[in-house]
């Protein structure tokens, strides 16, 4: 390893060369066995609304298709290559805010290029990396809040660091560029911008004091030195995906947070800690060296420290004195995102992806009801996590994560999700990433980004496993043995009731390439050369239905990605199954996070770790929220 440029590693890279994960996933085996008894488009892909179309499978022919009225109001453009962002004619886009610009007038003038910004304003500025957001409105002011999942030591340290932060000060100004941003915004007549100096303007870091609230909150694993009520914690760490109440706060999700966790001496643990550093892939060595300056990250001295991080994160962006609180109810893992939605009961339901090779689908459950106007207070700590087995019959269930069916106590359930879920059976997937609800509709959708390394082998030849000894084998819903384009998975819960226990479930697109392959490799049939894609990561389904599809792939453009150009942002319907290219971003980037203003006239996109020195000339490339609205200020989509 100590050839290899960590700085310049994803994330799944990391963990794939400390932490390597199982080779294939039980949701493979799953879709492989529905696809055996019914034919590779007879029954496991399904379109439609209800849950008569799950049944009756795949409306295959594209003369369906195209007797479809389009619901899209834009005409789909092409694949690209180049350095810019492109979207449909009469559209246009301009940047809202990007990586180093001011939130306060005292921070005018940051400097972004090569170990610039002082670590002083470097909490004060706009965040690195943007990721999920949301927009709320609150006394007739536009506020957005904004995650910023990590940052590149390489550009904010100085060149002779090579990426390594050598001083406490140099990791403040790495942790401060990191967390989240709530800001308000304006349109004015030169378009949207940051509205400097607001009193919401606010960073919330790896330092910001938090609470920990739910039934694992004061457990003795949550305690360390520095707080041994177990109930205070610093930081929220690699902010990925996002979600927002019905009551108006924002939840920002923790992902990779395992990275930044290393050990400068042996760590001294019981076993029961050390097999959830091996569950979740705590190492000896942090990806930011974080442990070298700053204790809370050295596991050898704060062995419980990781505990407390992994969870969703509730922030309210109308008040900026606010504590942000820590939900151990939604349970403790790789959180992607946090799709929340009623059931017509009144209980809150939160799905939750792990999105990790082999992980799994999550769904919450409040004991209590949401009344608007009234107390929220445990509505996201007082309930039920359940986790997710697809069946080949196309069937599904939630099972319940309790001491009666893990034999773990209700805490250690929550701090070690992952094993719990293991306990009951749960099937593995293909990482698991964005989740998004149907508002027109009682169903739910989940990426399933790709699994590019099943089939991998050790050098011995054998079938490369995890930890425990798990093999992820190819399964219903994970139906390709090299899955380097991804899927999407749909399901209907029973009763139109998102708190049942059971579920119907279909791919509702399984992306491809049949420019290149003839077999399942092509995807599904609404794939085809105008709309190619991989490796699906955000999704947001709008106010109309329309799902919108961010993505993370290959943007080589070459061998089995060939035509698919740069990463982009799709529009789908989810009754015909059409799917078309609304917006392309520059080369290297991740196109990532999506909301929209009140008045739905502008749609906002974010552009993470971009190439070709977008967007300006000004060095180096710079992670940006970028608003788009159509040139008759008409609605967005």
């Amino acid at each position: 390893m100590t050839d290899i440029d960590k700085s310049k590693l994803s994330w799944d890279e990391w963990d794939e060369l400390h932490f390597p994960r199982p080779a294939e996933s039980g949701f493979d085996r799953v879709v492989e066995r529905a696809i055996s008894r019914r034919g590779f488009l007879g029954g496991v892909l399904a379109f439609g609304s209800g849950a008569a179309a799950m049944a009756t499978g795949l409306l295959s022919s594209p003369s369906v298709l195209a007797q479809a009225a389009s619901r899209f109001a834009f005409s789909p453009i092409p694949a690209q290559t180049d350095g810019a962002v492109h979207v449909p004619d009469g559209y246009s886009w301009r940047i809202l805010a990007a990586w180093g610009d001011p939130l306060v007038s005292a921070a005018d003038g940051y400097d972004v290029g090569q170990g610039g910004g002082s670590v002083e304003n470097s909490d004060a500025v706009f965040g690195e990396n943007t990721d999920g957001m949301e927009t709320f409105s609150f006394q007739g002011r536009q506020l957005i809040a904004i995650n910023h999942e990590y940052v590149n030591p390489d550009l904010n340290l100085p060149a002779e660091n090579e990426g390594v932060a050598t001083s406490a000060d140099e990791v403040i100004k790495l942790q401060n560029l990191q967390g989240v941003t709530v800001m308000e915004i304006a349109e004015g007549a030169d378009g949207w911008a940051v509205v400097k100096d607001s009193p919401f303007n606010r960073r919330i870091h790896h330092r910001t004091e938090m609470r920990l609230a739910g039934p694992a909150a004061g457990h003795d694993l949550l305690k360390t030195e520095a707080d041994p009520t177990g109930t205070v914690v610093l930081g929220t760490l690699n902010n990925c995906g996002s979600g927002k109440t019905p009551w108006g706060t924002y939840l920002t999700c923790e992902e990779n947070f395992n990275g930044y966790f290393g050990a400068t001496e042996e760590v001294s643990a019981d076993e029961k800690v050390l097999a959830g550093y091996r569950r979740y892939g705590i190492g000896d060595e942090g990806r930011y060296q974080y442990e070298l300056f700053d204790a809370r990250f050295d596991t050898s001295k704060n062995p419980n420290e990781p505990h407390r991080h992994g969870w969703i994160v509730e922030i309210d962006p109308t008040d900026p004195t606010s504590t942000p609180v820590k939900h151990t109810g939604l349970g403790r893992f790789k959180h992607e995102n946090a799709a929340v939605v009623l059931a017509p009961d009144g209980r809150v339901v939160v799905y939750m992806g792990d999105d990790e090779r082999g992980e799994f689908l999550y769904k919450f459950v409040s004991n209590g009801v949401y009344t608007p106007g009234g107390s929220t207070e445990g509505l996201l700590d007082d309930g039920t996590l359940y986790v997710a087995r697809f069946d080949e019959d196309q069937t599904g269930e939630w099972v319940a994560l309790t001491p009666e069916t893990t034999g773990m106590e209700t805490a250690e359930i929550l701090i070690f999700s992952r094993t719990a879920a293991s306990a009951v059976g749960a099937t593995t997937m293909d990482r698991p990433e964005w989740v998004a609800t149907n508002p027109v509709s009682a169903e739910a959708y989940c990426c399933l980004t790709n699994n590019s390394r099943r089939g991998a082998r050790n050098d011995d030849g054998s079938i490369r496993t995890n930890a425990g000894g798990d093999v992820m084998a190819v399964n219903a819903v994970n139906p390709r043995e090299t899955n380097r384009y991804g899927q999407i998975v749909r399901w209907r819960p029973e009763g139109d009731d998102h708190a049942s226990a059971r579920f119907t479930w279909d791919l509702y697109v399984m992306a491809g390439n049949p420019s290149v392959h003839s077999d399942a490799y092509a995807g599904s049939s609404n794939v085809n050369a105008g709309n190619l894609f991989n490796s699906p990561d955000g999704m947001v389904i709008d106010t109309t239905g329309i799902v919108w599809i961010q993505t993370d792939g290959d943007d080589s453009n070459e061998g089995e990605f060939a035509g698919m150009g740069n990463n982009q942002m799709l529009a789908g319907d989810p009754v015909t199954g059409e799917i078309v290219r609304f917006l392309t971003g520059p080369n290297g980037c991740e196109v990532t996070g999506l909301a929209w203003s009140a008045d739905r006239r502008t749609m906002f996109v974010g552009i993470q770790h971009p190439g070709s020195g977008w967007p300006d000339d000004r060095s180096p490339e710079r992670s940006a929220v970028i608003a788009i609205k159509r040139e008759d200020d008409g609605l967005v989509g």
